[in-house]
């Protein structure tokens, strides 16, 4: 699969519902004093009910396609600006100033491209941010959990304005800290590190905050899990 070009990547992209899910039922599992098992986060392609199983391949289709979509919008509306950053910053040597890196940075489009990039990635995130776990627990199809967790959002907009914002200003004081850690020791290298490490402690909580999300607005589902398979 690997030889194949954007194959692995869409594979990657089909298993994130699964990966929110596998969150949630880790955070689940660690809550009732149980272990934290790698099966998890393909769990929900296990059960043994067939429809469940089937909703979760739908959704894990269709939010590939879906970001396929977003990428080739977004590159397209921002003529490959953003590609052309990142092939930059890849050639360019670390804590050393890139011309080439400056002037793709200073692309007009590059901006709208990430512009396009967060409003799109959020507009998709909106039907699938429960979907998985109404299909898990709730035992819903791909199509009503689509809509359901469209609808939830919507009526919970407020409070996940909040959440957003929130998100917003931890990732802006997580930059901000890791910054003047490098300006103060003079280790301009040494921000590639922390970026990596905070994006990793940063999405980790971020996933583990999915289930209480869920149970606040759906309420906390029945003790019994799907059967899973044999």
């Amino acid at each position: 699969m690997a030889l194949v070009p954007g194959v692995g990547g869409l594979r990657g992209r089909a298993l994130v519902p699964m990966l929110s899910l596998g969150f949630m039922i880790a955070s689940r599992s660690v809550l009732a004093d149980g272990p934290v098992l790698a099966r998890m986060f393909i769990a929900g392609l296990r059960v043994a009910d067939k429809p469940r199983r089937r909703a979760q391949w739908l959704l894990c289709g269709g939010y590939a396609l879906g970001t396929v979509l977003v990428i080739t919008a977004a590159d397209w509306l921002d003529g490959g600006s953003l590609d052309a950053l990142m092939r930059e910053m890849a050639k360019a040597t670390p804590g050393e100033p890139s011309p080439a890196v400056i002037a793709a940075m200073a692309e007009p489009q590059l901006l709208l491209g990430l512009v396009l990039r967060t409003a799109l990635a959020t507009l998709l995130s909106v039907p699938f941010w429960h979907a998985s776990a109404l299909v898990h627990w709730g035992g819903q199809g791909a199509g009503q959990a689509l809509f359901s967790s469209t609808l939830a959002l919507w009526r919970t907009r407020r409070a996940f304005l909040v959440y957003g914002l929130g998100w917003l200003g931890l990732m802006a004081a997580l930059t901000t800290a890791s910054a003047l850690l490098v300006l103060l020791l003079g280790l301009p290298r040494l921000m590639g590190m922390l970026a990596m490490v905070g994006a990793l402690v940063a999405s980790t909580v971020f996933y583990l905050s999915l289930w209480f999300c869920f149970v606040d607005t759906f309420g906390a589902p029945a003790s019994d899990s799907p059967v899973p398979l044999a």
